[in-house]
């Protein structure tokens, strides 16, 4: 049985406590959060004990950390975590420094314990079966791969001031689903953002809207589009085109009835929320940690799968406001 201390009871805490309380090879036993009140109502529908997050990762009975917090503490974390022997799943993104985040890989690597860097989109079921034909050369080789992901709304402002950016935090989970369908690292990149949703987000810095294009060395391209609205629901669609044919993962929606009348073809909204849209990645991304840490085998995403996401992240932002083609290193 695989001990597991909860680093942050908020929204995605509880979903991965949940998913814990679920399984028959690990349990979450200690539950964390800056916010008592937070903690304890996890801790008590999880079976946990409520613990300071400095005692949790000091816990030899504790084999596991699961680092849910505000990105701005994961540095911090991750460091303490690998000097105490604990196997890291650390929520994107390990850090908004590449540097920082360098340090927290040597860390890891000097102690010798598994850290996931969980974009939890690899998981979702549509996705991975995508990949997989993609690995299978059903299309033969990829050509053009079509990102599109959109929010319904944008978040509070408060939230986009300290979030790093519209592709540090929103358009980085897209950035490595490029790279995990195109199967080769990108080699140069262009942006373009706009602010056309709302103005105070323009005004904090940020764009609400942007577009990227990524080349690899064999010539392989990869379009990103991201809004941080999309009136009709949560939009998270990908299309792959390849020599010998093209996969297309739609929309998840509401439900699969189709209304046809005099006036046309009518079908279910989107699903409204990240959390509901991939429930089922939220879940498998969790069952492959704990295996991998549990019976071996190899840890993906990993950490380095996270600092490459970081770096095309800060060279999307460098693009889109000097308007120049950059290559990555």
């Amino acid at each position: 049985m695989l001990n597991i201390g909860i680093l942050g009871c908020g929204r995605i805490g509880q979903v991965h406590g949940e998913t814990l309380r679920g399984m028959t090879n690990a349990r979450a036993v200690a539950v964390s959060d800056f916010m008592p009140e937070a903690a304890q109502a996890l801790g008590a529908r999880l079976g946990a004990k409520v613990m300071s997050s400095e005692d949790i990762l000091r816990d030899p009975s504790i084999d596991a950390v699961v680092i849910g917090t505000p990105t701005t503490t994961h540095f911090d974390l991750i460091q303490e975590a690998a000097a105490n022997g604990k196997a890291i799943f650390c929520e994107k993104p390990l850090d908004l420094s590449v540097d920082r985040i360098r340090t927290c890989l040597k860390a890891v690597a000097k102690a010798g314990v598994p850290l996931m860097a969980a974009f939890n989109r690899r998981f979702d079921p549509s996705f991975a079966h995508l990949q997989k034909q993609i690995a299978d050369q059903v299309i033969g080789n990829v050509e053009i791969v079509t990102i599109l992901s959109r929010d319904p709304s944008p978040p509070p402002i408060s939230y986009i001031e300290t979030s790093g950016g519209i592709f540090r935090d929103m358009m980085i989970h897209d950035l490595d689903m490029a790279r995990f369908l195109l199967g080769e690292e990108p080699v140069e990149l262009s942006a373009a953002a706009s602010c056309l949703v709302d103005p105070a987000i323009g005004a904090a810095g940020d764009f609400d809207t942007a577009v990227v294009t990524l080349k690899t060395a064999s010539g392989k391209l990869c379009q990103i589009s991201n809004s941080r609205r999309a009136t009709y629901g949560y939009d998270q669609r990908i299309e792959v085109h390849g020599s010998k044919g093209m996969l297309r993962a739609h929309n998840v929606l509401e439900n699969t009835v189709e209304l046809s009348n005099g006036t046309g073809f009518c079908t279910a909204p989107t699903q409204a929320f990240f959390l509901e849209r991939y429930a089922a990645a939220y879940r498998a991304e969790m069952m492959h940690f704990v295996d991998v840490v549990t019976s071996g085998g190899t840890m993906v995403p990993s950490g380095e799968d996270g600092l490459r996401a970081q770096i095309l992240a800060d060279t999307a932002d460098a693009a889109a406001r000097d308007g120049q083609v950059h290559l990555i290193g």
